[in-house]
């Protein structure tokens, strides 16, 4: 086996990261899409760059509610990613690190472990949590005990609490809120506003992206929202993509009455921040479940005593929805709140939320005892997948 670099997949359910250990990641979109401009062909991962005409984009997704159900979509996905159009792999010389959802099921683990043994003939393998990985790149750098690690991706927001490297059980919290409600939502209430735009998941995800941020005061903001004129500071126009001049919408004042714009425009006031808005309470859509600050409080609560304040002090924020600005200072401000007194509390965002479990990958391959993380083929071979159950903690 190669010493020198290893193959990193961390497979999310919007996008999958990855890319040898020595280079950079390639972001890949982690899907299949038709567009109505090109009927015939479907556009695989990063192909999508090659779509003349990316409105009423049709999405065939491997993952749905976080776990990997759609196995020939994800075939397909794979398939691409590891051709020469991507990032290609030879297998027998490097190991596999890939990314799998916490407590995923038996049966996607077992599939897992027997196409990348058995198709993609890996040599040497390691499943392993997203979180596993970001906990270990956050513990290489801060030499911590406890670490609060909160991932909020497409399809939901995971707390998971390590104790000396382990995964406290106990205490991860799940919360179904993640990229996917806040675009389907965005969705909803601009085409009950405005502009019917149901069948425009990309470019509604795009609009996201480019105009949303957490609100600090959100009653306040409201107010602020309801203003007319110069005072309101919250509305903007969004000049949607027409695919011949403009590939990606962008954000601009509001468009004066006397002003002549070609271009189709969405006004955006204070849904800018009450999207984003449902990760800190679920329930405005009728998720009965905790927004992220009193997750994580409550994720603490249920661990040890002893491993509270170094929980508190090493809370590291990750994935593709805490890229909203002003995410991290509301997480802060609101578990400093829920928090007791005495205790320091200490927030992180990931430099890269987007690649911070892939870097870990990184880390983790540097580590001395890596081998004896993996499976090795010869092991799949005489043992089966009974050993891949005890090998790896998922």
């Amino acid at each position: 086996m190669s010493d020198t670099s290893c193959y990193i997949l961390d497979n999310g359910g919007y996008t999958a990261k990855v890319g040898f250990s020595y280079m950079e990641p390639k972001i890949v979109p982690n899907c299949i899409m038709k567009a109505k401009s090109e009927r015939r062909r479907p556009f695989i991962g990063s192909q999508i760059d090659e779509c003349r005409d990316a409105s009423g984009l049709f999405y065939i997704l491997p993952f749905q509610k976080g776990f990997l159900v759609n196995w020939d979509t994800q075939k397909t996905v794979w398939d691409y990613i590891f051709s020469k159009e991507c990032c290609p792999v030879n297998f027998s010389e490097v190991p596999l690190i890939i990314t799998e959802p916490i407590f995923n099921f038996s049966s996607i683990q077992e599939a897992m472990t027997e196409i990348f043994f058995e198709e993609y003939e890996c040599q040497s393998l390691l499943r392993v949590n997203a979180t596993d990985l970001a906990e270990y790149h956050y513990r290489k750098l801060h030499n911590n005990e406890s670490t609060l690690v909160v991932d909020s991706g497409y399809s939901f927001t995971y707390i998971v609490p390590y104790i000396k490297g382990k995964k406290y059980k106990e205490g991860i919290r799940r919360i179904d809120v993640g990229g996917k409600v806040l675009t389907n939502h965005l969705k909803e209430i601009l085409s009950y506003r405005q502009l019917n735009v149901m069948d425009e998941t990309y470019v509604i995800n795009q609009v996201k992206e480019d105009s949303c941020f957490v609100s600090q005061d959100f009653m306040g903001d409201m107010e602020i929202a309801k203003k007319k004129g110069s005072e309101n500071t919250i509305v903007k126009d969004y000049v949607l993509p027409d695919y011949t001049t403009i590939r990606r919408g962008y954000l601009r004042d509001i468009v004066k009455p006397d002003e002549d714009l070609e271009q189709q425009t969405l006004r955006l006031n204070n849904e800018r921040f009450s999207i984003p808005e449902l990760l800190f309470h679920p329930s405005d859509v009728g998720i009965p479940q905790m927004g992220i600050p009193e997750a994580i409080i409550n994720s603490i609560d249920a661990c040890p005593e002893e491993n509270k304040e170094s929980l508190l002090e090493n809370i590291i924020l990750y994935g593709g929805s805490t890229l909203f600005p002003g995410f991290r200072d509301r997480v802060f401000n609101e578990v400093r709140a829920f928090a007791l007194d005495h205790y320091d509390v200490n927030v992180t965002l990931a430099e890269n939320p987007l690649t911070y479990a892939w870097e870990g990958g990184k880390h983790i391959f540097r580590d001395p005892e890596f081998y004896s993380f993996c499976m090795t083929k010869e092991e799949y071979e005489e043992e089966g997948r009974a050993l891949a159950f005890e090998r790896f903690d998922i």
